[in-house]
């Protein structure tokens, strides 16, 4: 659907939330907020991200503001804790904000860290969720094969669900699937789907066991529903450090996938230290609901980002747009 440039930016609100700890570089998390028909709905790609990146972002927003959502098969999902590269005295105070997760997702590759900063974080993961719990790491393609192979050795004791994009390309991600895949550790892969021209190229590839689908960066949830079904690979719905509303729009994708056999990656409300919304969705007994968000109008005038990083994203919605025009 083709939404007029005008009544995107009528509605346009840009906040800047501060979060409860570094994240991927970052201490506060800027998107904007538009209200459409349906509901209010999040354009919020990274600042690094090129325009053309960033227009499949504005699509998907303009989707869920706009368009009639799939009709879902589940109210809640079950999501995973996030764990920041942080140090592991800190590891137990990031966890407590996710009450209830089973699965814990850590963020492990960190530049100007060590190998040995992600054993240590992992193993007081595995040491405070215990045996049962699932561990999965998340390198965001920070490794080569063999520095990947190296940490999956490292880290492969505290029995790993599975390895997020350890390296950056596909050809890499076949490779380290083979030089592993005796060790019974699947390989999932992120930025090859999501930031590929050609999302099913990793699947036909042979190189993960498991696709992690986002909603914004692919456009919106119809085409990602279609990616997963193209794929026929098991999948993981995750999010971008989406505010609750973005982590709304996840949430309808994830129930509409027919089978989820993994947690998802939708819990991250629990990264901010505040929100757009009085009704956040934080995880609650490891889950979160299937719902629209309101957005009040306190937390938004709040958080509103300054008038120089404003005027910075409402240009980038423009160029946006024109690309998707």
């Amino acid at each position: 659907m083709s939404v007029p440039l005008i009544d995107l930016l009528a509605s346009a609100r840009v906040v800047s939330l501060p979060l409860t700890t570094r994240f991927r570089g970052i201490t506060t998390r800027e998107a904007v907020l538009f209200e459409g028909p349906r509901g209010w709905t999040e354009f919020s790609p990274f600042v690094e991200y090129d325009d053309t990146e960033a227009a499949a972002w504005l699509a998907a927003a303009i989707d869920f503001g706009w368009n009639d959502l799939p009709s879902p098969v589940r109210s809640s999902i079950q999501v995973n804790a996030t764990l920041p590269a942080v140090s592991p005295d800190e590891v137990e105070g990031v966890l407590a904000r996710f009450p209830g997760c089973r699965t814990i997702k850590v963020k492990v590759a960190e530049p100007g860290q060590l190998l040995a900063d992600d054993v240590a974080r992992v193993a007081r993961a595995r040491e405070l969720l215990g045996p049962d719990g699932r561990i999965r790491i998340d390198a965001n393609g920070g490794w080569n094969v063999d520095e990947a192979e190296t940490a999956i050795h490292a880290m492969a004791r505290y029995d790993l669900e599975y390895v997020e994009q350890p390296c950056e390309t596909v050809e890499e991600l076949a490779e380290i699937r083979t030089r592993v895949k005796y060790m019974g550790i699947p390989i999932a892969a992120d930025e090859s789907v999501r930031k590929a021209a050609d999302p099913l190229a990793v699947a036909r590839a042979g190189a993960a066991d498991i696709l992690v689908i986002k909603a914004q960066p692919l456009g919106g949830i119809d085409r990602a529903v279609g990616i997963v079904a193209d794929a026929g690979l098991p999948v993981v719905i995750s999010s971008a450090l989406d505010t609750s509303v973005g982590l709304s729009m996840g949430a309808y994708l994830a129930a509409s996938v027919p089978d989820l056999l993994f947690d998802c990656g939708l819990g991250t409300a629990a990264l901010l230290a505040a929100d757009v919304t009085d009704s956040p969705l934080l995880p609650v007994g490891g889950q979160i609901e299937v719902r629209r968000v309101e957005v009040s109008e306190t937390l938004v005038t709040q958080y509103a980002a300054d008038p120089e990083r404003t005027a910075w994203w409402l240009a980038r919605i423009e160029r946006c747009h024109a690309v998707l025009g």
